[in-house]
């Protein structure tokens, strides 16, 4: 019996540590699978200890939970918090790992980095269900209540890995295996092993099974995701100045080294994507979330190409971060902490630059090559719509005037259009004609400014060409933003130097089967100007070339109706926080919560105070738990009836085996009441013995589910002493 309780707790390690592997979709298996062997081991061999080779009874649960505590902090401190030792900040991080790890990993994109302070959540999650098993295992004779943490490690993982990479298959199969393992062995008698070694290869069989159907289950394909519900936290340093703001000033600086870049492709490198606008200026509404390396991929659609690169900082201010596109993945070197914009997939430091760091990026460029957009409509979606808006400015209560005179200037220059897409190509083949660039024009963006700009001056920087696009499209209803990037560099052996006379702004509009699509308003002469060595890549080069056929294709065409521009919906403010009509819901489900914890919760601790105290009370207790369990088959009170009576009641509705049980407990009850000896503790030892098999005798005659609904009954909570 001994060996197969040993073995049991070899099981259940086993099973603690598969659930623990599970948190892999957050780490990665490599920087979890010593911290789980260790928090699955160690604690199940302590409780080993504790319950000794020669006892048939482990020591009390309170002794076992003070030393596994201690235990646990000490491994904890020489496994997963060794990086904190040196530096003096092992409290703290064993505190914010222990208190605030869960929300922190709830808001970075997975997988998460192996900080000490991550790691000590699933120290502390697998250790605490290895213990728990542990002592379900050595303290109860059900056979798979040994299995339950190991559930409960499963679904902390699962909650906090929903979005990460990898699968968690095989590790369900493994599990399935483990589960039927403990059972058989906890189900035999003695030494007879048979049912064990054949029930292993049909445990074997099982996992197969559940690893062979798994793909083919039919689940959720939006499961429930707590991230939604947390709010991610922003960088812990803003840039104080728009990098629209920059630009004036790097162009007329142009020599300025900003980075480097490495990579077997020459591609426009976005810095911010800017899409509110206030009257005055352009700003991003980027929720920045930490990231360990993964940038959620583009919904849009389209074909897109691999990029790698590497980029080096030199001189480059702010925290922005450039990167070819839509990064898929962000390697950062020397300490550089990434946030990402899950939505736009931009980039930024979580501190300003420092010349020196280094990061790598695998990128998924948008191809153009067969796009079509003479007939694309404008995008309708939310986010469409909130790039559609034109603000009164601040301050202001009405309109300012330039609203007007910017949308008979964009209806004039896609007057013939019959598309969203045509007046998107119009618009930008208008201001390449309409303007010069000139690196001279004072910066600025507000209505007043680009008013000068298309009015008077007619000479302007990107900025002013980008912005200006944007606000005239908006003006038309197309939904419109500007991006902040660089384009060109100078090569430098095997490097592309990008200096800041290389920044390039663009607007993008929303059209619908293609996502936001890139439009180049500047003057050709602008690229001759910069007299830059790097010629334009295949991307570039493959949206020119569409742009171009849409005109081609609108040529020789009469004029058309141009669209009017589709109504803004007001959208209806979004409430954040939790409905009235929930809190009553939320308050019953508390209060049954509570009432079901209490009425499983009050039984165990009467059995518990029973079984305490000198051996005449425990014989005592004994009794009454001898009497709480006849209750299940019919016995209404106990008050009127001599210890044997109760004996007889209990052998005609239990059978002659209580008899067995029931008259030698009550001849112990009537000899510690009634006689002047003081009962010793093998006295008390049996009295208990003889309880429990009533127990089960009640169990096995009146049935679980009537006993559970008798547990469920308010007068459970009051029942004797």
């Amino acid at each position: 019996m001994k060996l197969r309780r040993y073995l049991s707790l070899i099981v259940t390690a086993c099973l603690t540590a598969v659930a623990g592997l599970a948190f892999h979709r957050i780490f990665g298996f490599g920087p979890i699978v010593s911290v789980v062997v260790v928090a699955a081991v160690v604690p199940t061999v302590l409780s080993a200890l504790l319950a000794g080779p020669k006892s048939d009874r482990p020591w009390p649960l309170w002794i076992s939970l003070v030393l596994t505590v201690l235990a646990s902090v000490g491994t904890v401190t020489v496994t997963a918090l060794r990086p904190a030792l040196g530096d003096g900040s092992l409290p703290q991080t064993l505190r914010s790992g222990v208190l605030s790890s869960w929300k922190s990993i709830l808001t970075t994109l997975l997988p998460a980095p192996a900080k000490p302070e991550f790691l000590v959540l699933v120290h502390v999650v697998v250790w605490l269900a290895a213990f728990a098993s542990a002592e379900l295992a050595l303290r109860t004779s059900l056979r798979a209540a040994p299995c339950l943490p190991a559930f409960g490690v499963f679904g902390i993982a699962l909650l906090l890995g929903v979005d990460g990479p990898g699968s968690n298959l095989g590790l369900v199969a493994a599990t399935v295996v483990l589960i039927a393992v403990l059972i058989l062995v906890r189900s035999g008698e003695g030494a007879n092993w048979r049912p064990i070694l054949l029930g292993l290869p049909v445990a074997g069989a099982l996992g197969g099974l559940a690893f062979l159907s798994g793909p083919y289950v039919p689940v959720s394909a939006e499961p429930y995701n707590p991230r939604e519900q947390v709010a991610a936290p922003p960088p812990q340093q803003r840039d104080s100045v728009s990098p629209l703001d920059r630009v004036g000033g790097w162009l007329h600086n142009g020599n300025q080294f900003l980075f480097t870049v490495r990579g077997d492709k020459t591609e426009d490198l976005r810095l911010a994507v800017l899409d509110r606008f206030d009257g005055v200026t352009w700003s991003s509404t980027a929720k920045f979330t930490p990231t360990g390396s993964r940038v959620p991929s583009d919904p849009e659609p389209g074909e897109r190409r691999s990029v790698t690169q590497q980029i080096t900082i030199r001189d480059m201010p702010g925290i922005w971060l450039p990167a070819a596109d839509r990064p898929r993945q962000v390697k950062p070197q020397d300490g550089l902490g990434v946030v990402v914009d899950p939505d736009s997939g931009t980039m930024a430091a979580a501190q300003p630059l420092r010349p020196g760091q280094t990061y790598r990026i695998d990128a998924r460029v948008r191809t153009w090559k067969g796009a079509d957009f003479g007939g694309a409509s404008a995008a309708q979606d939310a986010e469409a719509q909130a790039a559609r808006q034109l603000p009164n400015g601040p301050g202001a209560s009405k309109p300012p005037v330039q609203i007007a005179e910017f949308r008979a200037l964009a209806q004039r220059a896609t007057a013939g259009a019959t598309t969203s897409g045509l007046q998107a190509v119009m618009l930008s083949q208008f201001l390449k004609q309409y303007a010069k660039y000139d690196i001279s024009a004072p910066p600025g963006h507000s209505y007043r400014q680009l008013d000068y700009f298309l009015g008077e001056a007619r000479r302007g920087t990107p900025e002013h060409f980008a912005t200006a696009y944007a606000l005239l499209g908006r003006t038309l209803g197309l939904p419109t933003r500007v991006k902040v990037g660089f384009r060109g560099g100078t090569l430098t052996g095997d490097e592309r130097v990008i200096r800041s006379g290389d920044v390039m702004v663009w607007p993008e509009v929303k059209l619908e089967d293609y996502g936001w699509v890139p439009f180049d308003p500047i003057p050709e002469q602008a690229r001759r100007s910069k007299g830059n060595t790097v010629a334009a890549g295949e991307t570039q080069k493959g949206l020119a070339q569409a742009q171009q056929n849409a005109i081609n294709q609108n040529r020789g065409s009469g004029p058309g109706k141009v669209p009017s521009a589709p109504p803004v919906k007001p959208g209806a403010a979004e409430d954040s926080g939790i409905p009235l009509w929930t809190l009553p819901i939320i308050g019953i489900a508390l209060l049954l919560l509570a009432y079901l914890l209490a009425v499983m919760i009050a039984p165990a601790l009467r059995k518990r105070r029973r079984r305490s105290g000198p051996p005449a009370a425990q014989i005592a207790g004994a009794w009454h738990q001898a009497l709480e369990h006849l209750n299940d088959v019919g016995l209404a009170t106990a008050r009127t009836l001599t210890a044997h009576e109760v004996a007889r009641f209990g052998a005609k509705h239990l059978g002659e085996t209580a008899l067995a049980h029931l008259r030698p407990l009550a001849d112990l009850v009537n000899r510690s009441r009634f006689s002047g000896s003081t009962p010793d503790p093998r006295a008390a030892d049996a009295a208990w013995e003889h309880s429990d098999q009533v127990g089960r005798l009640v169990t096995a005659k009146a049935g679980r589910p009537k006993r559970l609904y008798r547990r469920l009954h308010p007068r459970s909570l009051k029942r004797g002493r």
